[in-house]
């Protein structure tokens, strides 16, 4: 058996009461996509692609590396060929991506060997991102604060701007 396809056999899916989110989400694509399972991510990764300096497809492998993590305790172990199919990359090319992500201190990679085995797909740890993304909160958090404060303010009676 591949490896993909006992990563999917252990791979479990984890039922959990349906939130006024999972309500909401569910109305908006549907219940049977939603069914299919969903990945939870912070906006901020979005929004701060530029500063943490992501080009496209770089992005799109952290999403799919936080698909693949699902338990805090237990960090995602995809193989590079199941990263490749999903992104239309050679394994040797995802392989390159992460060590660019490993220099960045965004992720880095842990060899996982089998016991009677051999090697197995690396371990992925995601913790230099959540650090990463800790750090730059702050900056966002005030721009979104001041934003908040301006239309206030430019919705109170008798305000006019100078020009």
């Amino acid at each position: 058996m591949s490896k993909d396809k006992q990563e999917t056999q252990t791979a479990k899916i984890i039922k959990m009461p349906v939130s006024k989110a999972g309500k909401a989400s569910e109305r908006k694509w549907g219940k049977p996509v939603m069914d299919l399972g969903f990945c939870i991510v912070p906006s901020l990764i979005l929004r701060a692609q530029r500063r943490l300096k992501l080009n496209p497809t770089q992005l799109a492998l952290l999403m799919h590396l936080a698909d693949y993590w699902w338990d805090v305790n237990r960090k995602p172990f995809p193989s590079k060929k199941a990263l490749g199919d999903r992104l239309s990359l050679g394994p040797r090319q995802v392989q390159r991506h992460i060590a660019d992500l490993e220099e960045m201190g965004l992720v880095q990679r842990i060899e996982r060997r089998a016991v009677h085995r051999g090697k197995l797909s690396n371990e992925y740890d995601l913790s230099g991102l959540v650090r990463r993304l800790k750090e730059l909160e702050p900056e966002f958090r005030e721009v979104e604060e001041e934003v908040k404060s301006r239309r206030r303010a430019v919705a109170k009676p008798g305000l006019r701007r100078r020009r």
